[in-house]
């Protein structure tokens, strides 16, 4: 055993503690990217430019998760094949996926370049903040092809065990963004225009920097592959498809959830785009226990060490819990404070209303998304996707529901009431699948 195999001979605890909390850091600096733009044109151009930067954000997610869930169906398969240690089927897996989610990439990103301005309007764009808006988001479509390259590469090296070479690309592209946003705002007088371009360069640098560094990690593995294989590509979707379909259409969801808010004004969409931030900031700590859990999976799967599946979900949950008590710590004290960092002087009683009542709220319940996210995990790590679609669907539509029927009846505070109820709903249905599906088996045949 090398020492690049230790998700599948440490004890799992210590391994999945020792891999998932770069990944964590990693994912708090992928959200300095965000908090940057937001805190930067939040206090140095205004309110309404922080709306107009936050009403695309439930629109760029929904492209982001397509280059997330695209990179779930080529991690699966290359830790199984790193388990193995089938290297040149592991690597014709890499090319193979590389090459067709680049083109995917392209694709998209000219179909959201040519349709900002119908997309920003179909969700119902405060018209003061729409020409912002759609400048915003033009230059983020620029930019697409390197956001998806750099996604698709940190899920390859985490796939391999390695989760600190992503973690210094995202502190180096984050702490260069921050030097940009800055320069281009207060000094340039650039406003969101500035901000856009400078998330662009860095998410460039930052892309092309992992692609040289994974070619070269490639390089100890020996092994003939080849650039394209039909076969793989093929099963990398039957992965990818679901994750891709999970990902995407709960930000589409998030997306029909924006439409509901922008009604309320600009000055309710900025408290909400403040406590979004913020969400996403305190959430990414267990989407990243989760996306740790996946290629513990199905690197043991793949060395036929099964027993120690169970171990590793098990170890999850303990560290889902730990992050849910440190979560719920630093809401309760400094909700206002946090709020603050987004709206600053300028931010109403309104906006700050609604970013500290939903961020109070959310506090309570993230163990419910913890303990989600370890069991999706799971599910994705043995390639048992139907479910984990079906479980994240059922999250969606209680979330979709009570936005749409009650918010605009009863207030704003209903978008985020159902959000718990959600998160608990898609653990049930996601832990009874998995008991059915591959714990009460795998009891049996022991």
């Amino acid at each position: 055993m090398t020492k690049d195999e230790y998700l599948i001979t440490d004890a799992p605890l210590k391994a999945l503690s020792i891999f998932a909390l770069p990944m964590i850091l990693g994912s708090f600096f992928q959200q300095v990217y965000n908090m940057a733009d937001s805190i930067i044109v939040g206090r140095f151009v205004g309110s309404s430019a922080l709306a107009a930067v936050g009403a695309c954000a439930a629109l760029t997610n929904v492209f982001i998760c397509v280059a997330l869930g695209a990179g779930v169906g080529a991690g699966v398969l290359v830790s199984r094949a790193f388990g193995s240690r089938s290297y040149g089927k592991m690597k014709t897996i890499v090319s193979t996926s590389l090459i067709s989610f680049l083109i995917l990439s392209g694709i998209l990103g000219v179909i959201g370049y040519l349709l900002s301005r119908p997309m920003m309007q179909l969700l119902q764009t405060p018209s003061d903040i729409l020409d912002t808006a759609v400048l915003y988001l033009k230059i983020y479509f620029l930019g697409f092809p390197f956001l998806f390259m750099y996604n698709i590469l940190s899920n390859m090296f985490t796939s391999i065990g390695e989760s600190r070479v992503p973690l210094a690309l995202l502190i180096f592209s984050s702490l260069l963004n921050i030097f940009m946003d800055l320069w281009m705002v207060v000094n340039l007088g650039m406003g969101v225009f500035g901000v856009a371009l400078a998330t662009l360069i860095s998410q460039g640098i930052s892309a092309i920097m992992s692609l040289l560094i994974f070619l070269r990690r490639m390089k100890r593995y020996e092994g003939a592959f080849v650039l394209f294989e039909t076969k793989e590509l093929t099963s990398m979707l039957d992965i990818a498809v679901p994750s891709i379909l999970q990902q995407s259409t709960v930000s589409i969801g998030m997306m029909i959830v924006q439409a509901v808010v922008n009604p309320f004004g600009t000055q309710a969409l900025a408290g909400y785009s403040a406590t979004m931030r913020v969400e996403n900031v305190f959430s990414l700590m267990f989407v990243s226990i989760g996306n740790a859990v996946s290629p513990f999976v199905s690197q043991n799967l793949g060395a036929k060490k099964e027993e120690r599946i169970r171990q590793g979900y098990h170890a999850a949950l303990i560290m889902d819990v730990f992050f849910a008590i440190l979560a719920f710590i630093i809401i309760e004290n400094l909700h206002t404070q946090i709020a603050g960092l987004f709206l600053g002087k300028d931010g109403t009683e309104l906006a700050y209303s609604v970013s500290c009542g939903y961020m109070k709220w959310l506090g309570y319940f993230f163990i419910f998304m913890g303990i989600k996210m370890a069991t999706d995990g799971v599910l994705i790590g043995l390639g048992i996707m139907r479910p984990f679609l079906i479980a994240n669907m059922v999250n969606l539509g209680i979330r979709l529901t009570v936005a749409l029927v009650f918010a605009p009846r009863y207030g704003i505070e209903f978008v985020w009431l159902a959000v718990p109820l959600g998160w608990l709903a898609n653990f049930l249905v996601s832990y009874f699948s998995l008991r059915k599906c591959y714990f009460n088996k795998a009891h049996k045949e022991t």
